[in-house]
């Protein structure tokens, strides 16, 4: 038998993947082969051939990207029982849980994650748990006050029977025989714990429609009154402290709510995040941070153990940054149908990147080493001396205890004080909305500012200064959260993902100068670019969707006719492509249904959602607008999984709607336009064919969902101020097309 000691606590597997490399192969020459017809013959056609060869040799270079993202996946087997053997005592670790709106991300959604954070199979006195409120909102203070009082209760119990569901409202909703036990006492504390939980979901829903905690903002509350939300002092509360140190004791748990002034910039999520580092690193430091948004619940009680696995193997030291695990959802739509699941991307990308130089940061569940974020470069891992602690902290602001708590965490060390509340008052300090003007923080340490996608912004600097991170996918899945379930939170979610990664794309941040004056690796650049692009997209897809409409109201055209060869190789990437994106959501055990869905709201979303993120960054740097980040509505409720409305897509005002449904309106009108033939001669005889009218229907086809809403009533109908819009648009295009044929 072989000794623990000399075991590794996790193994890298490379995965077999020989028959996808063939098929990325084959794609991808068939679409040079493609982009060399066009080119060759590119002076016998006009400016549809000619935008046709731009927009291809855009998709061309994506499917490189993704080539190159995909070539080495790995995954990495955790051994957490193997870190309680190797590892005499486990280091510190410090959660934090954002959450920016109560409306938005209702409290008792933050509470079941904060309570699920609480039970994990850690020493509790290694744990403490923070919760930035940046709607400084006393309801979410209340909740957490009364979850506190719950958590006593709740806790010890998830230990006491190894419940493995450990947020309660996700508990509940099962059958309880499978989670712990059948016996009569755990029967009757399941019953005691099912009532006090509803007793502790009935007092957060009174005060949520009350918009006040029953108290009144008097005693504990008196903080709250007379605050703005984007306009009040901080306030920091020490809701539970583990004074006795026991192992089997509840967690620390704070409470935060940084300081928010109308003339300083507090910089969202990124900012929220550098406030929680610091006041952490005041009153615990702890050498690990978990951050989670308010959605994701713990799934899997021992995730830390997952994690340290990775952080604490004698060669990650100097290599492993942070470990991320992947986004997972639960109750989820049946069949994806707004395609914001993610699977396949999780699993095919995800795992790619694994095998290059890491995941790129999700911005939840993700374990962080404190070094790495104060700045610290993997070649001075072993050498921090006092020059070099001065240099990294010679920019962290004026406070002189998180100056010192700071060189502490750099070396490795740990010193905390014996009690939270006396760390207050500074923690008071770093937390101030002026606090960080002339340090580096957003800048060198910390979160970075300047991206709505702090995550991947963040995530990108680490990797630029040669560190390297590491995937773990646990079963059960570490943490799961909630995916969008509208059509309108859908497309804004989107929206601020593309425009946050195209502002870090024309940054200096770009991930082109992290590998030519940094440490970031070619191919990690690559799947950076990948992503960062997103926005990108958005033009030449739209312009290819304007080609078969454009062709078929001037009777041109823009494919390759019968009787060139080239028309068999579009044929083949079309039927290749389709047949090999099927065959990976069905790898994942995912339905044909959820296959067309992804591939639908892949449509939708790059010419609707990109374009405006595209053109939100593209104000933002002609000076006339600042891009803003965006909240997306969480919601904990299951009841519409098995509602006959559930995936039905819904709408609203919003301008998002508006290019999809012009589209879909251009490309029907172009389709009664052949129908009728009320096109002009075709010059030279070669005018549209079934080429174009094809792409128009599977366009169309695309859209269905927008067809649909132009005669449904409510939030399933097109608002009828899109739809007016859209006719003129669509009408504009039309006359447009028309003129050239005339002129």
């Amino acid at each position: 038998m072989a000794n623990p000691i000399s075991l590794p606590l996790y193994e890298k597997i490379p995965r077999k993947n020989t028959l996808q490399r063939a098929f990325d192969i084959l794609i991808f020459f068939l679409l040079l082969s493609l982009l060399i017809y066009r080119f060759l013959f590119l002076n016998n056609h006009g400016l549809t051939w000619l935008l046709a060869f731009l927009c291809e040799s855009c998709f061309t270079f994506t499917w490189f990207l993704v080539i190159s993202t995909k070539w080495n996946p790995v995954s990495n087997k955790t051994y957490p029982d193997r870190v309680l053997q190797r590892v005499p005592e486990l280091p510190s670790v410090d959660m934090f849980v954002t959450t920016a709106d109560a409306v938005l991300e209702p409290p008792i959604i933050t509470v079941n994650t904060v309570l699920s954070l609480l039970a994990v199979d850690y020493p509790a006195h290694k744990l403490a748990c923070y919760v930035s409120d940046d709607g400084c909102s006393p309801v979410t203070y209340y909740s957490l006050v009364e979850a506190s009082k719950f958590a006593k209760l709740w806790v010890p119990f998830c230990k006491k029977y190894n419940i493995h569901v450990r947020a309660p409202f996700r508990y509940f909703s099962n059958n309880p025989l499978t989670f712990g036990g059948s016996s009569m006492e755990f029967q009757q504390e399941w019953k005691r714990m099912k009532d006090e939980y509803d007793r502790l979901d009935r007092k957060i829903e009174d005060a949520v429609q009350n918009s006040l905690p029953p108290c009144d903002l008097t005693g504990d509350f008196v903080e709250f009154s007379n605050v703005k939300r984007k306009n009040h002092p901080t306030i920091i509360k020490v809701i539970w402290e583990n004074k006795t140190d026991l192992p089997d004791g509840l967690p620390h748990l704070v409470y935060i709510s940084r300081e928010k002034r109308l003339q300083h910039p507090h910089h969202y999520k990124a900012g929220a995040m550098n406030v929680l580092t610091r006041v952490s690193g005041l009153m615990t430091n702890a050498p690990y941070m978990l951050n989670v948004d308010c959605d994701m619940f713990v799934n899997n009680p021992k995730v830390a153990l997952h994690a340290m696995c990775l952080l604490l193997d004698p060669k990650s030291e100097k290599e492993i940054a942070y470990a991320q695990f992947p986004q997972v959802f639960y109750d989820g739509l049946k069949d994806d149908p707004y395609g914001n699941q993610m699977v396949v991307l999780f699993e095919k990308l995800g795992h790619g990147i694994a095998g290059i130089q890491g995941p790129l940061y999700g911005g939840t569940g993700c374990f962080h080493r404190r070094k790495v974020i104060y700045g610290l470069s993997p070649d001075n891992v072993d050498s921090v001396n006092e020059k070099l602690a001065e240099d990294i902290l010679s920019k962290f602001g004026s406070s002189k205890e998180l100056i010192k708590s700071a060189a502490y965490a750099l070396k490795g060390k740990t010193d905390p004080p014996t009690n939270l509340r006396n760390s207050i008052q500074a923690a008071c300090q770093v937390s101030g909305s002026s606090y960080e003007y002339g340090t580096s923080w957003g800048t060198k340490v910390g979160w970075r500012y300047g991206s709505t996608t702090e995550d991947v912004h963040t995530g990108l600097m680490i990797h630029k200064r040669g560190w390297r991170s590491a995937l773990c996918t646990p079963e059960p899945p570490a943490f799961l959260g909630c995916a969008p379930s509208g059509g309108p939170t859908t497309v804004t979610q989107q929206k601020r993902w593309a425009t946050g990664l195209l502002e870090i794309l024309f940054s200096k941040s770009c991930p082109i100068f992290a590998t030519i004056f940094g440490e970031l690796q070619f191919r990690q650049c690559l799947a950076y670019t990948w992503l960062l692009s997103w926005g990108l997209r958005s033009i030449p897809e739209l312009c290819y969707a304007a080609l078969p409409a454009y062709c078929i109201i001037t009777n041109t055209y823009f494919l390759p006719k019968v009787q060139e060869p080239a028309l068999y190789v579009l044929v083949s990437i079309f039927v290749l492509y389709n047949f090999y994106t099927l065959s990976e959501y069905l790898q994942t055990r995912q339905s044909v249904r959820a296959w067309w869905n992804n591939q639908r709201m892949s449509r939708i979303n790059t010419t609707s959602a990109w374009l405006f993120g595209f053109l939100s960054v593209i104000l933002k740097l002609l000076g006339i607008s600042e891009t803003v980040f965006e909240v997306t509505q969480k919601d904990q409720s299951s009841d519409d999984v098995n509602n006959a409305e559930a995936g039905r897509f819904t709408f609203n005002e919003s301008p998002l709607f508006l290019p999809a449904t012009t589209i879909l309106l251009v490309h029907l009108t172009t389709l009664v336009v052949s129908l009728l033939k009320l096109q002009p001669p075709a010059q030279d005889g070669h005018g549209s064919g079934l080429g174009e009218i094809f792409c128009s229907v599977y366009l169309v086809l695309c859209y269905w969902p927008f067809l649909k809403g132009l005669f449904g009533k409510g939030r399933h109908g097109i608002p009828l101020s899109t739809i007016c819009k859209s006719v003129a648009l669509a009408l504009i295009f039309v006359h447009l097309c028309r003129r050239t044929t005339t002129g």
